[in-house]
């Protein structure tokens, strides 16, 4: 379907031309009219999906056609920094023939700017959890005038802690409002808040939850721990291997790895929790006009990493939560294009190996590079061992529930498919995995 076709403003229009855009993803084609009518709405989709530009076009028309008002009336609650500066990024870049004002704050920058900023007066705010409630708390921010909510990524707002902080921020807001919910999974808790939270929110699945794209294609290297600096070094070496992002699970891996492949002539650079914002930005800046040809990052720093043309993601080291190998893989084969995941596997990941092909629903081909190789016989798909974290995780969200069920078959209940969100009752959902993780929230 064309953008033409979906009742968009030739305003609009004009911007997604400009961008390069002429046919709107099915997320997009199915969004965009519900949140026009007004729609409370519940989307689950793949990353790399449009997803952003599903519900930034619906409202940035619905702004255009307001009255302006010193408070935002539309609200972006996104996981993380660089997540919450792409969307009013791409914002103003499909808001440019508009008289829509926009602006971003987030953690890890003076406070004394974003003031002025929402002081000043806007129509679209987006923002991370754990600063808005800082502006809040000041008295800088005013939500009473928000008629449209967007939770973008709402499964990783859950695994990063920031479940209360949301419900702190619901209770600043009208309670007659739109309520758009975007996320990748659909996790028992995040299920509980839309509950309570959306008005017979029409639900909106484009593609089977947590699976990963078809364009993608997915190898595991076997290899010792000890061999996988030495393996990466010579996967990079390749020809075929274009600019690529490559996951650590710590922070400290991503430092040494980064030091180890500037060594080896790669341009690298690395993004985490303790890299400045600055230097943040930077690193994706660089990535972004090919200064930097490999870019090393954790789960969290790399949320919102929305870069086009990433030949390779490597997986340095397996995730201990399978839908987070969908999410760190959904970086690459963006807007329809072609790309590679590749999976360093050792033998003390097979419980993690298989629990990852368990959600992904099949088995992922093992390909052993000359001169490396290890053992992973442990870990077959049909096995149902799980690691303490994986374990607790999964008890925590309510183990059984059908997007439970969804998730950890990789099959959704009718994909591509608009139907009435579930009322069953939320007892037992809404646990908050912060209290487990005792994880303390990035702002």
């Amino acid at each position: 379907m064309k953008f033409a076709d979906l009742g968009l403003r030739p305003e609009l229009l004009r911007a997604v031309d400009r961008a390069g855009y002429e046919t709107a993803t099915p997320i997009q084609a199915r969004a965009i009219p519900a949140v026009l009518d007004g729609r409370d709405l519940i989307a689950c989709a793949q990353t790399g999906t449009g997803k952003t530009a599903a519900f930034l076009l619906p409202i940035l028309q619905r702004l255009a056609a307001g009255r302006p008002s010193r408070p935002p009336r539309a609200l972006v609650v996104a996981p993380t920094r660089e997540l919450a500066a792409q969307i009013t990024e791409a914002a103003r870049e499909y808001g440019r023939h508009l008289r829509v004002r926009s602006t971003a704050i987030f953690g890890g920058v003076g406070m004394e700017p974003q003031e002025r900023r929402l002081r000043a007066g806007l129509d679209l705010l987006v923002a991370t959890p754990g600063r808005l409630l800082d502006h809040l708390g000041r008295g800088h921010a005013q939500l009473d005038r928000v008629a449209t909510l967007v939770l973008d990524e709402a499964d990783r707002m859950l695994d990063m802690g920031f479940l209360p902080a949301i419900r702190r921020i619901l209770e600043n807001l009208p309670a007659d409002r739109q309520n758009l919910f975007f996320s990748a999974t659909m996790p028992e808790e995040i299920e509980a808040l839309i509950r309570r939270t959306a008005k017979t929110p029409t639900v909106i699945e484009v593609t089977p939850r947590a699976t990963p794209v078809s364009a993608i294609r997915q190898v595991v290297h076997p290899v010792a721990m000890t061999g996988k600096k030495d393996l990466l070094t010579k996967l990079l070496d390749r020809a075929e291997m274009g600019p690529t992002l490559v996951f650590t699970r710590t922070k400290a891996r991503a430092n040494q790895l980064a030091r180890r492949l500037e060594k080896s002539g790669r341009q690298v650079a690395a993004i985490h929790g303790d890299k400045s914002q600055s230097a943040r930005t930077r690193a994706l800046a660089g990535f972004r006009d090919g200064r930097i040809d490999t870019l090393i990052a954790t789960d969290i720093a790399a949320r919102g990493i929305d870069v086009e043309g990433i030949s390779h993601v490597v997986n340095f080291d397996l995730p201990h939560v399978p839908e987070d190998y969908v999410h760190r893989i959904g970086r690459t084969a963006r807007a329809g294009s072609s790309g590679h995941a590749v999976s360093l596997a050792a033998p003390e990941e097979c419980v993690q190996l298989a629990a990852i092909e368990r959600l992904v629903g099949s088995s992922i081909p093992r390909e052993t590079v000359a001169g490396f190789g290890a053992a992973l016989d442990a870990a077959s798909p049909g096995r149902r061992r799980q690691s303490p974290r994986t374990k607790g995780r999964n008890a925590s969200r309510g183990g059984n529930g059908p997007a439970r069920r969804a998730a950890s078959t990789g099959k959704a209940s009718i994909p591509g498919s608009v139907q009435p969100f579930s009322s069953r009752s939320d007892e037992g959902a809404g646990r908050s995995r912060a209290r487990e993780r005792r994880r303390r929230p990035a702002r």
